[in-house]
């Protein structure tokens, strides 16, 4: 059977970028050819800033008297179970070497970037989570320089929890900054001299269309846009836990995607009903939030398999996928498009958000199709060597010279032709192009 839309969403994921995109082309430009007093006068008319933009030591101290004890433990709470994650990872991704022939050796180090740019957003909500998320992994993966912007509020600078967190968690810079403002200064080196190798965090869509146009320039983490989920529900699942899960990503902002394909039409129409019940006991800012989200992007498909299920979920390619099923180890095996994985009704989307370890910054936009979340690995750069004996020229020479001579690069055949006339001078080798 096909599947059936119990609910369909009139936007998608590309409404409207299309004035995003030429706005922040235009404020890249200005900024690069205005640098930091260009900056500056941007974070006075966007946040109202008149402060000092590089935080201080005495500022750093400051923040930290101002934190209560127990929020304090929170975040060293969720700080360690980062950690421990990203050394895990770490642990996982060796250097390696092989001996390809007789005095050929070649290998691969993985060298952390000298430079990393990392976004903690601000406005609505204080994103505590993504500082330990981005600065942490960073921090394991041997970055010698990071360097972290965070929106200012007016008058006071950014938020006392935000400005610990990001100081216990190992930032070098730490810079009074928000939108493109943030991700100019990043990638041009304003007010650290020290340009980002990559850029990485969470933002809104103008901040990710800033990470998009300078993609190449620098490296970024992954092309992201507005938060997602996707519920995988059958007969077993809980409506009401199905419908909190789907809200509790809804609240993010109005262009939020929240998605549930079930096994159960039933249970569809469960959560169907549910859902604007709960958006309407939100706090008013969450509760307009959610409901346009699920308004206008919200999405319940029926699947009369859990085959199809998987198929149509892997369409999605959604940033977070819970699973909320019997026999959770087929839908591991199965399920291959995500960004992280919560299996069952005991984890949810707001662990990983928080604390529960694996990092929360994650592909959006159909982007887990080809890419996972920030890892350790994104601060890494895989580096190749090779190391060979003159004799080893012998076989390795003189296939290259064919090959190149193949090919029609005469300079490249002769880069072997004088090693092997220099080392084995006696010696006749086959060194023209073998007919194709």
């Amino acid at each position: 059977m096909t599947v059936e839309y119990l609910k369909r969403a009139p936007k998608t994921a590309a409404s409207g970028e299309a004035d995003v995109q030429a706005n922040v082309q235009t404020m890249l430009n200005e900024i690069e050819a205005g640098g930091e007093a260009k900056a500056i006068e941007l974070a006075r008319r966007f946040d109202k800033w008149e402060g000092e933009i590089v935080v201080s030591a005495e500022d750093r101290a400051h923040a930290a008297e101002k934190v209560p004890q127990k929020l304090k433990d929170d975040i060293r709470f969720s700080h360690d179970k980062v950690r421990r994650f990203a050394e895990a990872q770490r642990a996982a991704i060796r250097d390696t070497e092989i001996e390809l022939a007789p005095g050929l050796v070649a290998g691969h180090r993985n060298i952390p970037v000298n430079a990393a740019g990392c976004y903690i957003p601000g406005g609505r909500y204080t994103h505590v989570a993504s500082a330990v998320m981005s600065i942490t992994t960073a921090k394991v993966a041997g970055v010698p320089s990071v360097i972290a912007c965070s929106p200012p509020r007016a008058g006071t600078g950014m938020s006392p929890a935000v400005l610990y967190a990001l100081d216990l968690c190992g930032a070098d810079t730490i810079l009074n900054l928000g939108g493109v403002q943030a991700i100019a200064a990043l990638a041009f080196g304003l007010f650290t001299g020290h340009p980002a190798d990559i850029l990485v965090g969470p933002g809104n869509q103008f901040v990710a269309e800033a990470k998009r146009i300078l993609y190449g320039r620098v490296g970024i983490d992954m092309f992201a846009g507005p938060s997602e989920i996707l519920v995988i529900a059958d007969e077993t699942a809980d409506p009401e836990i199905v419908a909190a899960d789907l809200v509790g990503q809804a609240e993010h902002g109005y262009n939020s995607p929240a998605w549930l394909i079930t096994l159960s039409r039933d249970l569809g129409e469960k959560v169907s009903k549910l859902v604007p019940q709960m958006i309407g006991a939100l706090p008013e800012l969450n509760a307009k939030n959610a409901e346009a989200a699920w308004r206008d992007y919200g999405e319940i498909v029926f699947a009369g398999s859990r085959e199809e299920a998987v198929k149509v979920s892997d369409g999605y390619a959604s940033e977070h996928l819970e699973v909320h099923c019997v026999d959770l180890d087929w839908w591991l095996a199965n399920l291959r498009n995500y960004g992280s994985l919560f299996l069952g009704e005991e984890t949810t989307v707001a662990y990983g958000d928080k604390t529960s370890g694996p990092n929360h910054i994650l592909p959006t936009k159909g982007a887990a199709r080809y890419t996972g979340g920030l890892s350790v690995g994104k601060f890494l750069k895989t580096l190749t060597w090779q190391r060979m004996t003159r004799e080893a020229n012998k076989s390795i020479g003189a296939v290259a010279a064919r090959l190149s001579r193949l090919e029609g690069m005469e300079a490249h055949a002769r880069t072997s032709d004088i090693r092997l006339a220099k080392w084995f001078p006696g010696d006749n080798f086959d060194l023209t192009a073998t007919d194709s």
